[in-house]
């Protein structure tokens, strides 16, 4: 079985950014560059999103998402940022990991499934510091394939 979303190489860094709106312009530049997206329109959906509630999630943990034509499944990108940024969450703590995910248009449940997978991963307090602690993107991926591949079993 496959994991619910795709995570490549290339889609995890960590990286400067100093606004929340800097982050998803980041974010958007990073699905565009990995994953052959429109970054304008990845960028568009995020932020409609974000009007809708800030999806800091606490901890210091950040799952921007949304709905994006063009795509056959749901697809990832993770950045550790090089410094804490105010995201609004509703714990008021600043966020140093973002996860961010896209899901195709019309797709309800699978949506609904990796954001979930995403959200027990960064809540377990060993992976958080793991995430923390890893010394580059490839460490970084590693750890999210190896659990999501361990659940998808």
């Amino acid at each position: 079985m496959t994991s619910l979303f795709s995570l490549l190489p290339d889609a995890v860094a960590t990286v400067q950014a100093e606004t929340k709106q800097e982050i998803l312009d980041v974010l958007a530049r990073r699905f565009s560059e990995v994953y052959e997206l429109d970054a304008t329109e990845v960028l568009e959906r995020l932020e409609e999103r974000e009007k809708l509630g800030s999806t800091g999630f606490g901890r210091g943990v950040a799952i921007p998402h949304a709905r994006v034509p063009g795509i056959k499944r749901p697809v990832a990108a993770l950045l550790r940022l090089k410094d804490p940024v105010d995201f609004a969450s509703a714990d008021a703590m600043p966020v140093e990991l973002v996860f961010g995910l896209l899901s195709p248009e019309n797709s309800g449940v699978a949506h609904l499934h990796a954001l979930a997978a995403i959200s027990r991963i960064v809540r377990d307090e060993r992976m958080h510091e793991a995430f923390m602690d890893a010394p580059d993107a490839e460490a970084l991926r590693a750890l999210v394939t190896n659990v999501t591949d361990r659940d998808a079993a």
